[in-house]
């Protein structure tokens, strides 16, 4: 059984695939708690593989190059494994999986996005100094996709081995307010402005925006 946040058909809004059809599937739970995530993981459902393909194939309209599915979360990782993998292959979805890159994930997956939160998590396994783990274990991606806030430095991430380097402005209005940390951008700080002068003075860089919610869709 897995237990899934939700199952929509949309756009994917970010990265790499930014404008492509997609159905999400949003696995529930996370191990890290960071403080702009604006996913709500109290409510959640029971399902199987099964289950999981019939709400897919029910989410989308069945037209010609649209069988691709975004697995998310939470934390994605925590419950992806090699029977849905398989069962989504079979059912021939290309599948993509978007993971903080903490925890090891199975083969198969045909497009991974690491978006590590090193820098800025709040919860999580705690190192030996007490503060957060949250250590890209993944050794490797297709595109890493890192949040700006202006503060951190995206530069020690130019040597992973990804194919594809995006710098998203963090969005200070997502902020959950109920976690504390002393890492949170500030709401005067203009993190879009930000994050087109880093990329300009460092092209290996590229733009993601959250398009999803500029264009107010899912």
């Amino acid at each position: 059984m897995y237990r899934v946040n939700d199952i929509f058909y949309s756009l994917q809004g970010e990265g790499f695939w930014t404008g492509t059809p997609m159905v999400f599937l949003r696995l529930a739970g996370c191990n890290l708690r960071c403080p702009f995530c604006d996913t709500d993981f109290s409510a959640s459902r029971e399902m199987t593989a099964p289950e999981i393909i019939e709400a897919l194939d029910a989410a989308h309209p069945s037209l010609p190059g649209s069988r691709r599915i975004c697995i998310t979360g939470g934390e994605p990782a925590l419950q992806l494994d090699a029977p849905l993998i398989e069962a989504l292959h079979q059912a021939n979805y290309t599948i993509h999986l978007e993971t903080n890159g903490t925890r090891p994930i199975p083969a198969g997956i045909d497009w991974v996005t690491i978006s590590p939160k090193e820098d800025f998590c709040l919860s999580g396994p705690a190192k030996g100094d007490g503060h957060p783990r949250a250590d890209v274990v993944l050794p490797h991606a297709d595109e890493l996709k890192l949040v700006y806030t202006g503060g951190n430095d995206p530069e020690k991430w130019l040597s992973f081995p990804a194919r594809h380097f995006f710098l998203q402005p963090c969005d200070p209005g997502e902020i959950c307010p109920a976690d504390g940390g002393d890492f949170r951008p500030s709401e005067s700080v203009d993190t879009v402005s930000a994050t087109l002068r880093y990329i300009l003075s460092h092209p290996r860089w590229r733009l993601s925006l959250q398009t999803h919610k500029i264009l107010g869709i899912a």
